[in-house]
């Protein structure tokens, strides 16, 4: 039988730890958001407390969840309390929800925070009325990269939308700045080209706020039979999936970059001049003779082809295979590094 000599590995300068960051560039286009397959990708639940938006019709087996859409207002709100408010409670709960996960709660009777225009978290610029986007984790992966979220919105009338677009970006953050940490991770602020607040991003929810404030001169936000609404009359007197489907209307495009982190463990497989130069293979000996010599005198060697790690019970736990074989003799020494994913 074949012996197994063990190399052992020392965990102070064999082994080591990285982290990996992958972006991938997602492209989200009006023609998806606004029902391309004439709203058949756009479901809407019995419960009327958001509406989901896929990338094929839903019912489909190849269908992809995009994001959740919804609407809500603080109960500080000039809307709430209006005597034509529909669905109110639900737009309230929708907002303290979000308020609550993201935000957390302030001051000596836990009040819920509000979301604010800014990285301040002093209660100031607050957004009482907002527009959230939920975006699935399918495609946000860990979070979306600070930076890179673009939305483009249209501020023109019901008929013509995009006349008049808004382009919402958080360009002004990055990964040493721009940004603000609380519960629900790290957020940045959405300005205009004008640099002017109009909402906020959370990063590793995956999830963005808008203020209403982007149609605050649009004379028609959400019109159909009989009816025409500025924006505070449709999220005072439209049902929320009524006033998502007025948003999705006027979004027409999203892209940002999503990050995958990949943590790795780096194991330095060190093969010393005097060691592993025979095979255990016992094709390597032919009537006790190795196959490898012609010559009694000459050096012994072997090929390396691939590496077990070991638990400390000498118990296998994984194996790299090499590309090619790596000759070995006792006039050389190898460093081999193996790296586990997960």
């Amino acid at each position: 039988m074949a012996v197994i000599n063990y190399e052992p590995l020392d965990s102070n300068s064999d082994v080591t730890t990285t982290k990996t960051l992958l972006y991938e560039a997602i492209p989200l286009t009006g023609s998806i958001v606004s029902g391309t397959y004439n709203d058949e990708n756009i479901k809407n639940f019995t419960h009327g407390m958001f509406q989901a938006v896929y990338d094929y019709p839903y019912l489909s087996s190849s269908a992809n969840h995009i994001f959740d859409l919804t609407v809500g207002f603080s109960a500080n709100s000039t809307i709430s309390g209006s005597v034509s408010a529909t669905q109110e409670t639900k737009k309230i709960n929708m907002y303290n929800q979000f308020a609550q996960v993201l935000l957390g709660y302030t001051g000596s009777e836990n009040t819920v925070r509000e979301f604010e225009n800014d990285l301040a978290l002093d209660n100031v610029n607050t957004i009482k009325d907002a527009l959230f986007i939920n975006f699935s984790r399918l495609i946000t992966k860990d979070q979306i990269k600070k930076g890179s979220f673009t939305i483009t919105l249209g501020s023109g009338s019901w008929a013509a939308p995009f006349t008049d677009p808004v382009v919402l970006t958080d360009a002004s953050a990055s990964e040493t700045g721009g940004t603000n940490n609380t519960v629900g991770g790290d957020y940045g602020v959405l300005y205009t080209s004008g640099n002017v607040a109009r909402g906020v991003l959370f990063y590793q929810a995956g999830i963005a706020v808008l203020s209403t404030a982007s149609f605050d001169s649009v004379a028609s936000f959400y019109s159909g039979s009989g009816f025409s609404y500025d924006i505070a009359q449709s999220l005072a007197s439209a049902s929320i999936s009524g006033s998502c489907d007025a948003l999705r209307h006027r979004i027409r495009d999203i892209s940002f970059n999503n990050t995958t982190e990949i943590n790795s463990t780096i194991y330095f497989c060190r093969v010393p001049h005097n060691k592993y130069n025979y095979s255990a293979n016992p094709t390597y000996l032919s009537s006790s003779e190795i196959r490898v010599k012609s010559i009694a005198s000459d050096t012994p060697i072997s090929y390396i082809t691939t590496i077990g790690l070991y638990s400390p019970n000498n118990e296998l736990v994984a194996i790299a295979k090499l590309s090619e074989p790596l000759k070995k003799d006792p006039s050389n020494e190898i460093t081999l590094r193996v790296r586990l994913d997960y």
